[in-house]
């Protein structure tokens, strides 16, 4: 079976090495690098930056720890993006090297359907060429949302993708939209030294978690003097010699070095060749898809951020899966009942299954349990208290409906609630399985317990 793949992010390369798994023979074709934008402009450069921000947080805080260092401590922020570089090159290495060991072929140029099982290449060197195909998985991804009449000029105002480039620490940074990708970026230049100011039109930062972790994740911002302007929109922007001035819709002028527009994403699913095959896409753009990842027409599949879903890496790698199982004949479905997410702020963020108003929408009682981290041992070792566990469980099987982390280590402490959402486990289960200490997942195991009131290392409510 001849499989071509559009697009080598992390939905396309997981697809192509799960199809070649089962041998069907891949093709891959990618315009810029592997990895997608997750490897080369999103995921990984910015945790490497993150690294670097809280690597440079903790040499600040050495005293706390007993440990004297002389001498300034302070960023150096060529070597910081070298860092970055090389990180994401042996990556997209290790990519290549996986498709070398499967037998995918790698063809490096952009592609076009011309019908349902052929697609145009135009090679990298200008010249052309066709691919015959079988099933085709349309793996194209997505890319910074821009704000139609903004003056974006890649240097003073800027994308996500140039705020990974820059050269040098912006004395100043006004980002407008305070989600996920917003306040990630929003941490790291503030520890380096930026003055960050947020501009959101939502009520809240990062307004699609839970409530309480908007509220502390806002008030630790004020901690480190990130400023933040919610309810507001973005009038004007204007380049003026003193700086990006930056009018708001309550009549606020404000001023900035450079100016990061951080709303979304547009996905890329214009000019491949889509009505030529005749597949359908929604109203912005997505390509439709069943939940076995398969188009309005037989044998193409779409996967990843252009299908329009959840923009998570993780989901894209997932489908990829399934996309590439039901290429090769199988019968799999996608669910998207348990998926864990995470936000690399400081403190951190991760959530999976309900928040409390989506249970509140479907009708569902339910108890709640919270556990500040402050209250662990470990916390106080590590010198990070910031932050509590939350869950959310049905009130007449104590089945867990949903859990919210916020503080040290979240993004990895959300899996043992996925497992357990996944597994249709109650808090009780939770709290009754022996958590080893001194462990920040005690913090999980207390909350459990919290939920019918009964944590060990909590005052009575």
């Amino acid at each position: 079976m001849r499989l071509t793949i559009i697009g080598a992010g992390p939905g396309g390369y997981v697809a192509a090495i799960k199809a070649a798994q089962s041998g069907a023979s891949v093709t891959v074709i990618e315009d810029t690098d592997v990895g997608g934008t997750c490897l080369n402009r999103g995921c990984i450069p910015t945790k490497a930056l993150v690294a670097s921000s809280e690597m440079l947080a903790k040499a600040r805080e050495s005293d706390k720890f007993g440990i004297e260092i002389s001498g300034d401590i302070k960023p150096n922020f060529s070597k910081i993006i070298e860092r970055k570089n090389r990180i994401v090159s042996a990556q997209v290495k290790g990519i290549r090297g996986l498709f070398k060991s499967w037998g995918v072929v790698l063809k490096e140029g952009r592609a076009s359907l011309v019908s349902a099982n052929e697609v145009e290449i135009t090679l990298k060197d200008g010249s052309t060429g066709k691919l015959d195909s079988d099933r085709i998985i349309i793996a194209t991804g997505s890319r910074p949302a821009r704000i139609p009449g903004f003056p974006f000029d890649g240097e003073n105002i800027i994308t996500s993708d140039e705020a990974l480039e820059l050269t040098a620490i912006p004395q100043s940074l006004l980002i407008i939209g305070a989600g996920v990708i917003g306040c990630e970026f929003a941490c790291i230049y503030r520890e380096l030294g930026s003055e960050v100011t947020m501009v959101e039109m939502l009520p809240r930062a990062v307004a699609t978690e839970d409530q309480e972790v908007s509220s502390l994740l806002e008030k630790e911002f004020r901690k480190k003097k990130i400023r933040l302007h919610t309810g507001v929109k973005v009038e004007k922007v204007e380049k003026k010699e003193d700086g990006v001035h930056v009018f708001l819709s309550d009549g606020k002028e404000l001023i900035a070095e450079k100016v990061l527009v951080s709303i979304g994403r547009s996905l890329n699913s214009d000019n491949i060749g889509l009505e030529k095959a005749g597949v359908i896409r929604g109203t912005r753009g997505e390509i439709t898809v069943n939940e076995k990842m398969e188009t309005n027409i037989p044998g193409i599949y779409a996967i990843g951020d252009v299908t329009g879903g959840m923009m998570l890496a993780h989901i894209a790698s997932k489908q990829g899966i399934i996309a590439a199982q039901n290429a090769v004949g199988m019968n799999e479905v996608m669910d998207y009942s348990v998926v864990p997410a995470a936000i690399f702020t400081d403190p951190e963020i991760a959530s999976v299954g309900l928040r409390e108003h989506q249970a509140e929408e479907k009708g569902l009682k339910f108890r709640t349990g919270r556990f500040q981290f402050r209250a662990l041992g470990k916390a106080h070792a590590i010198g990070e208290i910031a932050g509590f566990i939350k869950i959310i469980s049905e009130e007449s099987t104590d089945k867990i409906l949903g859990v919210h982390i916020i503080g040290p280590h979240a993004s990895d402490l959300i899996h043992e609630a996925a497992v357990a959402l996944k597994a249709g486990l109650t808090a009780r289960d939770i709290a009754g399985t022996i958590h080893a200490h001194p462990t920040l997942s005690e913090g999980v195991m207390e909350s459990a317990e919290d939920v019918h009131g009964e944590a060990i290392h909590a005052a009575k409510k």
